[in-house]
């Protein structure tokens, strides 16, 4: 079933973050490197949720997504306005839930009728397989993020609706 919010209040944190575990492990290793794994995961955590409720959800037009099954969010996304259409930003699969195709749903119905852009790390093999599955072609060999920022480690892909 697909949640969609557009406002902090709309969203159970701590189930997202079950959806978002793995990568604020890596993120809070990174970003404090002196502290306990169970500590770096909390304040990864934090940061995560002051950047949705301090940035991403004032933002107009910008909303998460979410699949939910048996109850529990199992795969989210996050848009928001870019360029002439929307940017997909964000996309994972709760690691127990991956191969189930939960990304897939969430892609396929989440996403409005407009064009849409995609950023993906050109060695995350599965998430480019997924995005070309739904229809997403690669436009660039570069990713240029909403602050102008430019990662050559990623590839952006676009998705045109076409009725």
């Amino acid at each position: 079933m697909l949640k969609l919010a557009t406002r902090m209040g709309e969203v159970n944190f701590y189930s997202l973050m079950d959806v978002y575990r793995e990568g604020n492990e890596e993120t809070g290793a990174r970003a404090y490197p002196n502290c306990s794994p169970a500590e770096q995961l909390l304040l990864a955590e934090q940061d995560f949720y002051q950047y949705l409720r301090e940035v991403f959800f004032t933002v107009p037009g910008a909303y998460y997504a979410i699949w939910i099954a048996d109850g529990k969010y199992v795969s989210a996304l996050r848009l928001e306005p870019y360029k002439d259409g929307l940017l997909v930003e964000a996309v994972e699969t709760a690691p127990e839930q991956r191969k189930k195709g939960y990304a897939e749903m969430l892609l396929r119905t989440a996403l409005p009728a407009q064009k849409i852009y995609s950023h993906v790390h050109k060695k995350n093999i599965p998430s480019l397989r997924l995005h070309e599955k739904c229809g997403f072609r690669r436009i660039s060999e570069q990713a240029v993020y909403i602050d102008g920022s430019v990662n050559s480690r990623c590839c952006t892909f676009c998705r045109v609706y076409s009725e």
